[in-house]
C-alpha cells in the first residue's frame, strides 16, 4: 500500500531526473552541432542491412526532454486525480509504457526500429482510451485503434516500397528519395496523418476524450498527436519541392478550420481542448509543408507546455464539479478556484499567441512567415480565419466557465485545497509563460527576416481582437437569446459534428459494410452457393454412405437380394 500510494512521487522524481539530463545534452549537442548516433545491425539480407538505430541530435533530446518534463508531471498529478482508483498501479504502468513508446519512437530514425514505439503507442494509447470500463470507452478505443491502424499499414508498405534503396534510415536516405519515391512520401504523410488526426481521419481526437484526464494531458499534447509531425520533421529532405507538399497543405489548413468551427460549437470542455489540439496540428503542418521544419518544431514543443497546463486544469475543475464535463453547467469559478483558473488563463492566453507568452513566439512566426510564402488565396483566407476562431472558442470558453455566476448551486465544496494537482502544474505554468523565449533564443540564435506590409502585419491583431469580440457576444447571446440557433440548425448540426466525420468514420462506413457481407452471407452462404456447394456434397454422400453402410449390416435379406442380382446378371450375361 505503501509502494501504491508513493509510485506516482517516485515516477515524477525519475521522469524529472530524465528530462534535466535530456534538456541538459540536448543543449550541448545545439552548441556543438553534434549527432550521436548507435545502431545494432541485425541481420544482412543481400545487400540490405535490418538494422536498430538511435539517433542522439538536439532535436530528439530536446523533445525528449519536454516528452519526461510533461509526463513527470502528470504522473504526480494523477496521483491525486486517480486516487480513488483501485488499480493506481495499473495506470501508472500504462503510462510509463506510454512514455517509454514515445522515447522509441522519438529516437529512431530507422523504419524498421520506428515500428517498435509506432506500434507501441498505438496500442497503449488502446489500452488507455477503454481505461473506463464502458461502452463509450470500448467505442472510442476501437474508433482510435482502427484509425491509428491505417497508419500503421502505410509504415509497413513503406518499408516494403523502400526496400530498393538499399536501407531503411529515412535519416540517410530522405536527401536521395527525388520525384520517382512519390509512393514512398505517400505512405509516410498518411502515417503522420493518422497519427496527427488530420482530415479524414480527424474523429478519433476527440473520442479519444474518453480516457482519464492525466492521459489527455500526455497523449493529446506532447505525444500521441505529435508523432506524425514528428515523423514529417525528419522526413522533411523528402518532402521538398514535391507534390505531396501541396496536398499536405490543404489538407492540414481544412483541419485547422474545420476544427476551430467545431471547437465554437461543442459543449464539451475536454473535446474543446482536443479540438483545439487539432487546429494547432493543422498549423505545425501547414508550416512544415510550406518549407519550414523548424518552425514546426518549434510551434510544437511550446504548445505542448501550454496544452498539457490546459488540460491539467480542466481536470481539475471536472474532478470540483463532480465529473460534470458541460460548460453549460460551469461559470463563476474565479470566486472559488483562483489558483487553478489563474493557471487556465495563463494556458489559454499562451494558446490565443498573446503577446510574450509561450505561443505568441512561435504561433506569430508561423503566421508571419506563412504571409510571405507565396501561398494562394484561399490558403491565406483560412489561416486567418482559424486565428480568429482560436480566440473566439477561447473567449467562449473562458466566459462559460470562468467568469458569471455559478450554475450548480449544489456545488458548494469547489476549491483549490489540493496541493498535489496544483504543484503538479507550476513547472507548466512557467513554462506556459517563459517556454517560447527560451526556445526562441535556443533555436534561432539568428532571427528570421520579416519582410510585410503594415496591413498583414496587424492583420493577426486585428483578427484575434476581432474573434474575441465575437466570442464574448456570442456569450451574450447564448444568455439572452437561447433559441437563436435553431434558426441556423443545419450549419450548426453540420459545424458542431466536425462536417458529419465521426458519423462517417464510425455508422457509416460499418453499416454498408455489416449490410454487404449480411446481403453476401445469404445469397451466398446460404444460398445457392450453399445448395450446390460443401451442403449439397454433404447431403448427397451422406445419402450414399447411408445406403453402404446399410449394405454392410449382415443383413440375411440383404444377401438373398444380392444372390438374385447376381443369378440373374448371369444368366443374361451367358444368354
Amino acid at each position: 500500500m505503501i509502494w501504491k500510494s508513493s509510485m506516482h512521487s517516485v515516477s515524477m522524481m525519475f521522469l524529472m531526473l530524465m528530462s534535466m539530463t535530456c534538456g541538459i545534452l540536448g543543449m550541448m549537442s545545439l552548441k556543438m552541432n553534434k549527432v550521436n548516433v548507435l545502431e545494432w545491425e541485425l541481420m544482412s539480407l543481400n545487400s540490405m542491412e535490418m538494422s536498430f538505430t538511435l539517433v542522439f541530435d538536439w532535436v530528439s533530446l530536446l523533445f525528449l526532454c519536454f516528452v519526461f518534463l510533461i509526463s513527470s508531471s502528470v504522473t504526480y498529478y494523477s496521483g491525486s486525480y486517480m486516487m480513488g482508483d483501485k488499480t493506481l498501479s495499473r495506470f501508472m504502468y500504462l503510462v510509463l509504457a506510454f512514455v517509454f513508446s514515445m522515447t522509441m519512437m522519438v529516437l529512431s530514425p530507422n523504419m524498421i526500429s520506428i515500428l517498435l514505439g509506432w506500434d507501441g503507442l498505438g496500442l497503449v494509447s488502446y489500452a488507455l482510451v477503454i481505461y473506463y470500463q464502458n461502452e463509450k470507452s470500448a467505442n472510442a478505443g476501437m474508433l482510435t485503434v482502427l484509425s491509428n491502424r491505417v497508419g500503421d499499414v502505410a509504415i509497413l508498405l513503406g518499408i516494403g516500397l523502400s526496400s530498393k534503396l538499399g536501407g531503411w534510415n529515412f535519416f540517410i536516405y530522405s536527401h536521395y528519395m527525388m520525384d520517382e519515391w512519390l509512393s514512398v512520401k505517400i505512405m509516410l504523410v498518411l502515417a503522420a496523418m493518422t497519427k496527427s488526426a488530420q482530415i479524414p481521419f480527424s474523429a478519433w481526437l476527440p473520442a479519444a476524450m474518453a480516457a482519464p484526464t492525466p492521459v489527455s494531458a500526455l497523449v493529446h499534447s506532447s505525444t500521441l498527436v505529435t508523432a506524425g509531425v514528428y515523423l514529417m520533421i525528419r522526413f522533411n529532405f523528402a518532402l521538398e519541392g514535391s507534390k505531396i507538399q501541396s496536398f499536405l497543405f490543404i489538407i492540414s489548413c481544412l483541419t485547422m478550420f474545420m476544427a476551430g468551427l467545431g471547437a465554437n460549437m461543442e459543449y464539451d470542455l475536454k473535446k474543446i481542448i482536443a479540438l483545439s489540439t487539432l487546429s494547432q496540428l493543422g498549423i505545425m503542418l501547414s508550416i512544415l509543408s510550406l518549407g519550414h521544419p523548424d518552425l514546426a518544431y518549434f510551434h510544437l514543443l511550446s504548445h505542448a507546455l501550454f496544452k498539457a497546463l490546459l488540460f491539467m486544469c480542466a481536470g481539475i475543475v471536472i474532478h470540483n464539479m463532480l465529473e460534470y464535463q458541460d460548460i453549460r453547467c460551469m461559470g463563476g469559478l474565479v470566486k472559488y478556484m483562483p489558483l487553478s483558473v489563474s493557471y487556465m488563463t495563463l494556458a489559454n492566453l499562451a494558446l490565443c499567441g498573446f503577446p510574450f507568452m509561450a505561443g505568441f513566439y512561435s504561433k506569430d512566426m508561423i503566421l508571419e512567415v506563412s504571409f510571405m510564402n507565396e501561398i494562394n488565396f484561399i490558403g491565406l483566407i483560412l489561416y486567418v480565419l482559424a486565428t480568429g476562431l482560436t480566440v473566439m472558442y477561447t473567449a467562449r470558453l473562458i466566459f462559460y466557465t470562468l467568469s458569471g455566476e455559478l450554475n450548480l448551486c449544489c456545488m458548494s465544496s469547489i476549491s483549490d485545497q489540493d496541493k498535489i494537482m496544483t504543484n503538479s502544474m507550476m513547472m507548466l505554468g512557467m513554462g506556459s509563460i517563459l517556454g517560447g523565449s527560451i526556445l526562441s533564443w535556443l533555436i534561432y540564435p539568428e532571427l528570421y527576416m520579416i519582410c510585410l506590409s503594415s496591413i498583414m502585419k496587424a492583420l493577426v491583431l486585428i483578427v484575434s481582437i476581432l474573434g474575441g469580440f465575437l466570442g464574448y457576444m456570442l456569450n451574450m447571446m447564448n444568455t439572452n437569446y437561447k433559441l437563436k440557433s435553431l434558426s441556423n440548425y443545419s450549419f450548426i448540426s453540420m459545424s458542431g459534428s466536425m462536417w458529419f466525420m465521426p458519423f462517417l468514420s464510425s455508422v457509416k462506413n460499418s453499416k454498408l459494410i455489416l449490410f454487404s457481407g449480411n446481403f453476401i452471407h445469404n445469397m451466398g452462404d446460404k444460398g445457392w452457393n450453399e445448395y450446390l456447394g460443401a451442403q449439397g456434397i454433404f447431403y448427397i454422400s451422406k445419402g450414399l454412405f447411408d445406403k453402404f453402410n446399410s449394405i454392410q449390416n449382415n443383413s440375411l435379406k440383404v444377401y438373398m437380394k444380392m444372390f438374385m442380382i447376381s443369378v440373374v446378371a448371369g444368366l443374361f450375361l451367358y444368354l
